[in-house]
């Protein structure tokens, strides 16, 4: 078998493909991040059954969800994925230096001025306001340029988008030949709570803005959106954090197949007597003699600094030789300690690894733990780890 590459991430080269490394050599490395390509795969191919017969994209923004942009795209679209989703130009033009034949929808939309480097990247903005359309439409009308937009229309969210009304103004526009249009979207504002009543709403506007573009693919459902339903499916899907291992339902069983695996390597286990304090600002107290592991990962790894523990609030657990062990004290920016009390002596020695995420300790349970999501942990992950791409 092959050995694995490294690969220097900090380049500007393509991220590394599955079953190469990425960052520190892993000895060097205050961690090892393990990202499952195949169970990201599995999760698209998931999504798409559920939504079929719509069309399944995939949003890699954000790096892929800090999980490489590059390499989780292309195991995608090996799979058969069409269409993707990243935030801005910078974004769109990794991704098609990886693959050029895929639609790319950029979802920031036309900053002033940057009509003609979308059609250098053949990116498509995601049109949000009328200004924007007017600045698309003068570039299109004197370069030529035919490579098409999306339409973001505003059904309640109140971030980016036209009104329903200027949608409604807008629609006879596709009588046009060259219209321009390719996708018409919106972006539901409670689809993790399948119950609130927001969904129904914006969902039962978009239809009405959906009858007066007839003809022209319609998008509405991310992620948690998908699991509401028909209704909610239209023409095409967009999941994002579905896809690496986030609970698209909360409150109920995970459909999605974890996607991350993290580990930190033990740098000492030191013995703190009764009343002594760990870590910063003295916030934790050991009630009895403990035995502390220092692990060699902090916020600056994406391990957030809620994720600590006080004398008051107990902090998030982290599997230690098979064994759920808590954070004590608070996590600083390179390191965070753990109590190891009820592990055997000598259970846990210097450079042994501790698994962070995985196994009993879900990604949506550190999330919880630390008064935050999933979007954010893996958005966190930082680039000193050492990087396994496997599947």
């Amino acid at each position: 078998m092959n050995q694995p590459v490294a690969i220097d991430t900090q380049a500007a080269e393509p991220a590394p493909a599955a079953g190469v490394t990425a960052g520190p050599a892993a000895a060097e490395a205050g961690g090892i991040l393990t990202i499952d390509l195949a169970a990201i795969e599995a999760n698209w191919r998931a999504l798409l059954r559920r939504a079929m017969p719509a069309e399944c994209a995939a949003v890699v923004k954000a790096d892929g969800y800090g999980l490489g942009l590059e390499p989780v795209a292309k195991r995608l679209a090996r799979a058969g994925c069409k269409s993707f989703f990243v935030a801005d130009l910078a974004e769109a033009r990794r991704l098609r230096a990886a693959l050029p034949d895929p639609a790319i929808y950029v979802l920031d939309g036309l900053l002033p001025n940057t009509a003609a480097a979308f059609a250098e990247v053949n990116a498509r903005p995601v049109i949000g306001s009328l200004v924007e359309l007017a600045e698309w439409d003068a570039f299109c009308s004197g370069s030529g340029w035919h490579g098409g937009a999306a339409l973001h229309v505003d059904t309640g969210m109140n971030r980016l988008g036209v009104s329903a009304n200027d949608a409604a103004a807008l629609a006879p526009r596709i009588r046009a030949e060259n219209h321009g249009i390719t996708l018409l979207m919106s972006h539901l504002a409670c689809a993790d709570a399948p119950d609130n009543p927001l969904n129904q709403k914006q969902m039962a506007l978009f239809r009405e803005v959906r009858l007066l573009y007839r003809g022209i693919p319609s998008s509405i459902a991310a992620s948690s959106g998908i699991f509401l339903g028909n209704p909610a499916h239209c023409d095409m899907v967009r999941p994002g954090a579905a896809l690496y291992g986030v609970n698209p339902t909360p409150g109920k069983p995970n459909p999605m197949q974890p996607a991350v695996d993290l580990k930190a390597h033990v740098l000492a286990v030191r013995n703190v007597g009764k009343g002594e304090t760990v870590g910063y600002g003295g916030v934790w107290t050991a009630r009895h003699a403990s035995r502390i592991a220092i692990l060699a990962a902090g916020y600056a790894d994406g391990y957030l600094r809620s994720s600590s523990a006080t004398d008051e609030a107990p902090g998030t657990d982290v599997m230690v030789a098979g064994k759920r062990c808590p954070v004590v004290g608070r996590v600083s920016m390179d390191l965070m300690a753990v109590d190891i009390s009820g592990l055997p002596d000598k259970a846990v020695r210097r450079g042994d690894l501790v698994t962070l995420i995985g196994d009993d300790v879900t990604l949506d349970d550190v999330a919880n733990k630390a008064g935050t999501i999933g979007y954010e942990i893996l958005t966190s992950l930082g680039r000193r780890y050492h990087r396994v791409y496997r599947g």
